[in-house]
């Protein structure tokens, strides 16, 4: 009698990705050995809310831990080794090779299939290499654990954000709220580079309203540091103090293992899988911050690292390793940020990226109270609305206002996604009560300048 064939999936990261992969697997071939390799300590745990942790709106870090090893592997039938580093993939063998980093002891480890997971690295900056004490990125609970421990050992009166993207002005909110002096270092001119300039004018306003102090166009600087801490920065021919920098210059795939084992690449630099997330070999998938998808607004492959991305993905890659079928589908960019007391959101590609990829662009500008001015909370919403003028194909978005831009986010999302024309704005029937929405409401207003535009 012959014994059953075991399918071995390991699954490479933890988080996201990794962890919805591996939890998919097993529910969907219950057979399987599934197991799952994180380098942390820590799987399963929430990123985009670090913070706010800082701030202090979510008390305890450990809030942020979904599971733990030991829970993962009770609920999802997963077996999962923390703290353990994949240093090789023998694709001939199909092995992997692990480094135990707690006592450096080495193991190998047989798959049919392998799930790549690996997430993303923030970007260095080269004049601050090295393991600075006062020096901080912001992407992992160690991250902020070190940031917490040391704002709790030493006297903190001057911070200095590095990149002003949606992290680094985050973290200023973070900050400042706690009674910090705050410094945003942009080598762009204005903040948030991915937006129209008219949202980045606005945001840099609110920054400023907020007591953010901002350098910009900081490209001729110099960072002075000893061997163990951060002294000052030289910029604009000033001699600049802080007690503590945090790098937020963006993000990268983590590929290192893609890259060694020869993987195909794409021009972003993340690893080129197919619609069902197969890399270039049959028995390795990816999915999560380290891989390309479809956008889209362009049809054509792009980086688009976020974890709602690498959720859904994680699962598509997690069903196929184990024999599904499932076809990813393609992205809209939909991103948001609260800064300060508004909120912003940026939906698809810039009217940069649109000229770039050879769209005719056209565009409406809006600015109107989210409210009959006569309410008390009544407030001025702005909007911008990106589109191809002979297609009229939606390609992008921004608002910024009150929260109930968000959904206006998710309505041109939607649109997008849908293929629905950009004239068919102004003909939605959008409610109307006094305290609660506009009697025009402002996506109307867009679709009136469009139509008007366009007679």
């Amino acid at each position: 009698m012959q014994s059953k064939v075991i399918n071995k999936v390991i699954v490479i990261g933890g988080n996201a990705a990794g962890a919805s992969a591996a939890a998919k697997a097993k529910r969907y071939a219950p057979d399987a050995d599934v197991l799952m390799i994180e380098a942390s300590e820590y799987i399963s745990s929430g990123k985009c809310e670090l913070p706010y942790v800082i701030s202090g709106e979510i008390s305890n870090y450990k809030d942020l831990i979904l599971f733990t090893d030991k829970t993962f592997e009770e609920e999802k039938n997963v077996k999962v080794l923390t703290s353990h580093l994949v240093e090789k993939i023998d694709k001939l063998k199909r092995t992997i090779r692990v480094k135990n980093l707690k006592n450096y002891q080495i193991s190998e480890h047989e798959y049919n299939n392998l799930i790549l997971a690996t997430g993303s690295n923030v970007k260095k900056i080269p004049g601050l290499q090295g393991n600075l004490s006062n020096v901080f990125t912001l992407k992992s609970l160690s991250d902020y654990i070190k940031i917490y421990n040391f704002i709790q050992q030493n006297k903190i009166q001057s911070i200095l954000i590095i990149g002003a993207g949606y992290i680094g002005i985050e973290s200023a909110e973070a900050f400042k709220s706690l009674g910090y002096d705050v410094t945003i270092l942009e080598k762009h001119n204005l903040p948030m580079s991915d937006l129209e300039t008219e949202t980045r004018c606005l945001v840099l306003d609110l920054l400023k309203r907020n007591g953010i102090e901002f350098i910009s166009d900081a490209t001729q600087t110099r960072f002075n540091h000893d061997e163990k801490r951060f002294l000052n920065i030289f910029v604009d021919g000033r001699k600049l103090e802080y007690d503590l920098v945090l790098v937020a210059i963006g993000i990268e795939p983590n590929n290192t293992l893609a890259i060694s084992t020869k993987l195909k690449i794409g021009k972003s630099g993340a690893i080129s899988v197919d619609r069902k997330l197969k890399s270039s070999l049959p028995d390795i998938y990816a999915a999560g911050d380290c891989i390309e998808i479809l956008n889209t607004i362009t049809g054509k492959p792009d980086y688009i690292p976020l974890a709602s991305v690498a959720q859904l993905c994680g699962h598509i890659a997690g069903e196929n390793a184990v024999g599904g079928n499932k076809i990813a589908p393609s992205f809209v960019k939909n991103l948001a940020v609260r800064i300060f007391n508004k909120s912003l959101t940026s939906i698809g590609i810039s009217s940069a990226e649109a000229f770039a990829q050879g769209f005719n662009v056209s565009q409406a500008i809006a600015i109107t109270s989210n409210l009959v001015k006569v309410m008390p909370k009544s407030e001025q919403v702005f909007g911008k609305i990106i589109y191809d003028k002979y297609s009229r194909q939606i390609l992008g978005a921004n608002f910024l206002g009150n929260p109930q831009v968000i959904g206006y986010g998710d309505i041109i999302s939607t649109m997008i996604k849908s293929q629905i024309k950009v004239d068919k704005l102004a003909s939605v029937d959008f409610n109307y009560t006094p305290p609660l929405s506009p009697f025009i409401n402002l996506l109307s207003i867009l679709g009136r300048k469009i139509e008007k535009d366009e007679e």
